[in-house]
């Protein structure tokens, strides 16, 4: 028998011998199928890729494995010759298990990190890459910002990829010399099945609030906390931020053994004596890690307490994984998370800092978090998307006008509404709680503005598009990165 039939671990086989086929590529996406693949037929919110198997039969494709029963399957099975079908309870599964055995289970030749959480997946991946780094490990990182290795980018339209991507990443990261791998586990991605079979080393869970709940994500708060949990049935050893809401459901459940970090709660791990700190050259903040009767003093580059469980998080693995502190401070001393909390430019005495908060609620935690650093002014420099909830812009509008010393308002993926409009909705709620303000529609022109007239002790946010690096207007993208250009516009003030 081969042994990615055996891989499948359950099946029952519908026509042909599939037990005698070579499985010489895999595909689920019809457009991209060709003669001589296995074809997964997934039954999907929108498609059902079972309807395309007359066209895949035409293209040469006699591999199948399907979900549904054989009298449902179209009749075109039935009268084609040297067919091989196999029925699965769940194709998603199925693919899974096939991506793991076609690229030789890569993921079990490396140190495996995932990361799950509501928030501070992206900030903690990052913080743990940089440490491992920092310690002689070659590490990948996947997540929200995209897949990077061995100096490769490679952007990704969910956070935790499909399965057959990640397995097909792990391999090219093995092959690239990586020996870790850190990783964002979303909640989508246990629930579609794209993280099974991969067995964690460490698995972190950073926080859970009501989050991704509504058509085509998760049912209820419920189903969201049960497929955030199960990431410690794939892990070899959990850490979990004990300050967190449920945090002691998520322990007394794990089906592996666990450590615990907080703040405020006694665990494993603590950080002690937080205190924000703001330099000409440094924002960030400094505490006291301890563990049993070791104390250690850190430098954390990235503003907030909510950062400092981010760091902690990540110390902590390092810890486990007997690191030389003195790696960790250095990397935790010089960290820059791709658009979040981003510290892009300090000069003349003021700071910029690039984040994603793009509602109301990332608004207001950003903008709490940079007042706590006492600010002579804090700007803010903001738009909204395009043909999106108008509530968003509403929301933010309001935040900017209760906490904002001075708003710049601007554009950001108009998409095929005119930025002028979505200006004016904002304006509705802000006009409500200040008149400091001004709006420059053109984001390059707002950003070269708040830097012209910046001043010592300023703290400017440009927010909205963090990690994004392009803008869209009426369906064209052209590349915008607010990194880049707040770098660009300070050159031409020198």
């Amino acid at each position: 028998m081969k042994e990615w039939v055996e891989a499948l671990k359950e099946y029952k086989v519908f026509l042909g011998e599939p037990e005698k086929e070579e499985l010489k590529r895999i595909s689920y996406d019809s457009r991209k199928a060709e003669a001589g693949d296995l074809f997964l037929c997934m039954k999907g919110s929108k498609l059902d890729s079972h309807d395309k198997i007359p066209e895949l039969l035409e293209k040469g494709v006699r591999l199948f494995v399907v979900e549904k029963e054989l009298e449902d399957l179209p009749a075109e099975l039935g009268k084609t010759e040297g067919l091989s079908v196999i029925k699965v309870e769940n194709a998603r599964a199925a693919l899974a298990r096939l991506s793991a055995c076609y690229f030789h289970y890569p993921a079990k030749e490396m140190l495996m990190i995932g990361i799950t959480g509501t928030k501070g997946k992206t900030t903690t991946a990052s913080m743990v890459r940089s440490i491992l780094e920092e310690g002689g490990y070659r590490t990948g990182l996947i997540g929200t910002t995209g897949i990077d290795y061995a100096g490769i980018h490679e952007e990704s339209r969910n956070t935790t990829p499909e399965s057959y991507t990640l397995q097909e990443t792990f391999r090219k990261m093995k092959e690239a010399g990586c020996d870790a791998v850190v990783m964002e586990a979303s909640s989508q991605g246990f629930k579609m099945h794209r993280t099974d079979e991969i067995l964690f080393d460490y698995g972190i869970f950073t926080n859970i609030e009501e989050d991704h709940i509504g058509e085509n994500e998760h049912k209820d708060f419920q189903e969201y906390k049960y497929y955030k949990s199960m990431i410690f049935k794939q892990s070899k050893q959990g850490l979990i931020n004990m300050d967190a809401d449920f945090a002691d459901e998520f322990w007394k459940n794990a089906a592996c053994p666990c450590h615990g970090f907080a703040i405020e709660k006694k665990a494993d791990f603590q950080a002690k004596n937080i205190e924000n700190l703001r330099q000409d050259d440094f924002i960030g903040t400094r505490f006291d890690f301890v563990h049993g009767e070791d104390s250690e003093s850190i430098f954390n580059h990235l503003p907030g307490e909510y950062n400092v469980y981010n760091a902690l998080a990540a110390i902590s693995i390092a810890s486990l994984l007997k690191i030389p502190m003195d790696k960790v401070k250095s990397a935790l001393s010089k960290i820059q998370v791709n658009g979040r909390m981003e510290v892009t430019l300090q000069r003349n005495g003021y700071t910029v800092i690039v984040d994603y908060a793009h509602n109301a609620m990332g608004m207001k935690n950003l903008l709490q978090t940079l007042k706590a650093y006492h600010p002579e002014r804090l700007i803010v420099v903001f738009g909204c998307g395009g043909n999106r909830s108008k509530e968003r812009r509403y929301g933010m509008g309001e935040v900017a006008g209760e906490m904002a010393d001075f708003t710049i308002l601007t554009a950001d993926n108009s998409r095929y509404e005119k930025t002028e409009d979505i200006i004016h909705d904002i304006e509705t709620t802000l006009t409500k709680k200040t008149d400091k303000y001004i709006a420059i529609p053109d984001r390059r022109e707002a950003i070269f503005y708040a830097l012209k007239h910046a001043k010592r002790g300023d703290l400017i946010a440009v927010i909205g598009k963090g990690h994004e690096e392009y803008n869209e207007v009426n369906g064209e993208f052209t590349r915008f990165v607010d990194r880049e250009v707040i770098l660009e516009e300070a050159a031409k003030l020198d």
